[in-house]
C-alpha cells in the first residue's frame, strides 16, 4: 500500500527540483535580459548624446573660426585704406583714407569685440574715439554707440586683465588648445582585462566612457586642424613678418563667456576677443538638438575634475546635460511587456516543461492505477478461484471415494460442481474476452436481423440463469421495437445480456420485492434499445460513479458480496462500443437498477433524415 506513496513522493521530489533549476535559470535570464535591455537603451542615449555634441560643435565652429581669421586691424573703428597691413595702430596722417571696421556693426551672437593693449586699456571697435564719433555715426546710430559703450563697461568690470593676459599667453606659432577634461582614467578603466568585467552595465558604462572620449578627442582634433588651416590661410596674406596672430581661446569671467587671442604687432603684445551672447547662443543650440534630447540642459565648464560622463563641447567650455534616460521615454513609448527572444524562449520552455511534467504525471497517475487495478484484480481473481476449487477438490474426493451412499445427496452435489464449473467458465470467459479487447485481436461476426429474432436467440440461456437465482426473465416490447433490424454480432450481444441478467440474478435477488428481471425492447430512432432491469436495492451514487472501471474491486470486496471480479460491465460496455452501440446506467429508474444497452441499426432500417 505504500508503493505509490514512495512513486509519488519520489516524481515530487523530482518535479521540486527541476521547477528549481528552472526558477534559477529563468530568474538569471530575465536579469541579464533586462541588463541587456537597459545596456542598449543607454547605447541608443549614449549615441544621441555623441550626435548631439556634433550638431553643437558644428554650429559652433562657423563662429569660432570666423573670429580666429580676423586680421587684427579690425578691432580699430576705422583704418586707412592705403596701408591695411601695415602699422595700423601707428599715428594716422590727414591724407589717409579711413575705412570702417567691419566690426562697427553688431555680429550675430556677440555681444561686444574688445582690444587690451599694451597700455593696459580695455577698447572696443563698436565704442569710436571722440574724435571719430561723428564719423562712426554714419554708419550706426547712436543708441547702438551707447549700448556698446554701456556693454565695454560692464565687461571692463568683469574682465580680470591679468587673468586674461595669463589664459591667452601661449606661443604664437601653435594654436591655443582647447580646454578638455582629463580622461585618459576613463580610457583605462574602459580597457580593464575581460575577466574583471562581471557586471553587464558596469561593462556597458565603461564602453560609454571609452566612447565618449575617443568621440570628445576627435571633435578637438577636428576643431584643431580647423582653426590652425583658417590661420595658415590668412598668415599667408600678410606681407609683413612682424605679426603673429594665435587663435582664439574661450574663457569664462564670470557669466560673461569671451573669446580671445594674443596678438603680437612689431613686437607688441595685444589682446583681442569678443564677448559672447551666452543666452542667444545657448538657445540655439539647444533649439538644435531639441528632436534627439527634449530635456538637455548647457551648463558652463571652468575647468576642474569632470566625472568619467561629462558630455564636453570641443569648441565652447560648455558641458551637456542631457537629463534622464526616462524623460526620452515618454517621445517613443514602449509596452510594458516587449517579448524579446529571450523571453519568448524561457515562456516557450516552461510551457514545454510544464506539458512535460503534467504528461508524466498523467502516466504515472495511469500507471499506479492499473497497478493497484491489477492487484486488486489478482487479489479478488484469487479469491474466486479458491472457493470453487476448494468445493471442486473436496466433493470430488467425497465422490470418488464413495463416502457418500445417499443418491439425492450425490445428485446435489454434483448440480453443485455443474454450477461451480459454469461460474468458473464464465469468468474465464469474461477475462479472455477482455484481454481479446485490450489487445484487438477480437474476432466478432456481425449479422443483420430483427431484434425479436436477437432475443428469441439468446433468451434460453438467459432464462436459464434467472431460474438458477429463483427469478423470471419477463421479455416486453412494442412491435416497432421488435422489427427493427440490427447490425450486431450476436455473440457479443448475448455476452453483454447475460452478464447485465447474471449481475441482476447476483445482487438483485436476495432484497428484490419481485423476482422479476425485465427484459424490454425501446424505440428509438437512432438505436435499438434493449433494457435490462431488475426490483432489487439499486446502486448507490458512489458505486455508478466506478460501475465501468475494469478491476474495480477489492479482494475484501469479493469475500463480502456476490462473486465476481468487477469485470462485467467494463467488459459489456467496450464490447458494445465495439460493435457502435454503447451501454449506460439509467439513473432515473429508482426501483432497482436499469441497463440500457443501445446497438446500431441496420442502413435497411436507419431513418434517411434523423431531425
Amino acid at each position: 500500500m505504500n508503493r505509490p506513496l514512495v512513486i509519488w513522493s519520489i516524481f515530487g521530489v523530482a518535479l521540486s527540483l527541476l521547477l528549481a533549476a528552472m526558477a534559477g535559470v529563468t530568474v538569471t535570464a530575465v536579469r541579464l535580459d533586462r541588463a541587456q535591455s537597459e545596456a542598449q537603451r543607454q547605447a541608443e542615449f549614449e549615441e544621441k548624446v555623441r550626435l548631439a555634441l556634433w550638431r553643437m560643435d558644428s554650429a559652433l565652429a562657423p563662429l569660432i573660426l570666423q573670429e580666429s581669421s580676423r586680421p587684427y586691424f579690425t578691432y580699430s573703428s576705422f583704418f586707412p585704406a592705403d596701408r591695411a597691413y601695415e602699422k595700423m595702430f601707428g599715428p594716422v596722417a590727414n591724407k589717409d583714407v579711413l575705412l570702417p571696421s567691419p566690426l562697427l556693426t553688431q555680429t550675430t551672437n556677440v555681444l561686444l569685440h574688445f582690444q587690451y593693449g599694451p597700455e593696459g586699456v580695455l577698447t572696443s571697435p563698436q565704442v569710436p574715439a571722440t574724435a571719430r564719433r561723428k564719423l562712426a555715426e554714419a554708419h550706426l546710430n547712436s543708441e547702438q554707440i551707447e549700448l556698446s559703450s554701456k556693454r565695454l563697461a560692464e565687461l571692463q568690470s568683469l574682465i580680470k586683465p591679468d587673468a586674461l593676459v595669463i589664459a591667452c599667453t601661449t606661443t604664437l606659432s601653435e594654436p591655443v588648445p582647447v580646454m578638455l577634461p582629463t580622461i585618459a582614467p576613463q580610457v583605462a578603466n574602459a580597457q580593464m582585462p575581460q575577466q574583471q568585467r562581471t557586471d553587464p552595465v558596469q561593462l556597458g558604462q565603461q564602453q560609454q566612457i571609452a566612447l565618449n572620449s575617443a568621440e570628445l578627442q576627435a571633435r578637438s582634433q577636428t576643431y584643431k586642424k580647423s582653426a590652425e588651416g583658417n590661420q595658415y590661410n590668412f598668415n599667408a596674406m600678410l606681407p609683413r613678418g612682424d605679426v603673429a596672430e594665435g587663435t582664439v581661446k574661450p574663457i569664462w569671467f564670470g557669466d560673461a563667456l569671451v573669446l580671445a587671442r594674443r596678438v603680437s604687432v612689431e613686437g607688441r603684445p595685444y589682446i583681442q576677443g569678443c564677448w559672447l551672447d551666452w543666452l542667444a547662443i545657448r538657445t540655439d543650440l539647444l533649439r538644435s538638438i531639441n528632436d534627439l534630447l527634449p530635456a538637455a540642459a548647457l551648463q558652463p565648464w571652468r575647468g576642474g575634475a569632470t566625472d568619467p560622463q561629462a558630455r564636453m563641447l570641443a569648441s565652447l567650455p560648455l558641458r551637456l546635460a542631457p537629463g534622464p534616460v526616462s524623460q526620452l521615454s515618454t517621445l517613443n513609448p514602449q509596452p510594458s511587456f516587449t517579448a524579446s527572444p529571450m523571453k519568448i524562449a524561457l515562456a516557450v520552455s516552461w510551457l514545454c516543461m510544464l506539458l512535460a511534467a503534467a504528461a508524466v504525471a498523467l502516466l504515472l497517475h495511469g500507471a499506479v492505477s492499473l497497478s493497484e487495478r491489477r492487484g486488486a484484480f489478482v487479489s479478488a481473481v484469487t479469491h474466486e478461484l479458491r472457493t470453487p476449487l476448494t468445493t471442486f477438490k473436496m466433493y470430488s474426493e467425497m465422490l470418488a471415494e464413495n463416502m457418500v451412499q445417499d443418491e439425492e445427496r450425490k445428485r446435489h452435489y454434483l448440480n453443485t460442481l455443474c454450477s461451480e464449473a459454469n461460474r468458473l467458465s464464465h469468468l474465464v470467459e469474461n477475462v479472455l474476452a477482455y484481454a481479446r479487447l485490450e489487445r484487438g485481436s477480437a474476432r466478432s461476426r456481425i449479422e443483420s436481423l430483427s431484434l425479436s429474432q436477437l432475443i428469441e436467440r439468446v433468451k434460453p440461456r438467459l432464462a436459464q440463469r434467472a431460474e438458477q437465482a429463483e427469478m423470471r426473465l419477463q421479455v416486453d416490447g412494442s412491435e416497432e421495437a421488435l422489427r427493427s433490424v440490427v447490425h450486431v454480432d450476436v455473440a457479443a450481444v448475448e455476452q453483454i445480456l447475460f452478464n447485465l441478467v447474471d449481475n441482476a440474478c447476483k445482487y438483485a435477488a436476495p432484497s428484490a420485492n419481485e423476482k422479476i428481471i425485465h427484459l424490454e425492447a425501446v424505440p428509438d430512432t437512432r438505436f435499438a434499445m434493449l433494457r435490462v432491469r431488475d426490483h432489487g436495492q439499486g446502486i448507490s451514487d458512489e458505486g455508478a460513479r466506478r460501475l465501468f472501471k475494469p478491476f474495480s474491486k477489492s479482494a475484501h470486496e469479493a469475500a463480502h458480496t456476490a462473486p465476481g471480479v468487477g469485470l462485467g460491465l467494463a467488459l459489456c460496455r467496450r464490447l458494445s462500443r465495439s460493435m457502435g452501440g454503447d451501454l449506460r446506467l439509467d439513473r432515473l429508474v429508482t426501483n432497482g437498477a436499469c441497463f440500457v444497452l443501445s446497438l446500431p441499426l441496420s442502413d435497411a432500417t436507419r431513418p434517411a433524415c434523423i431531425a
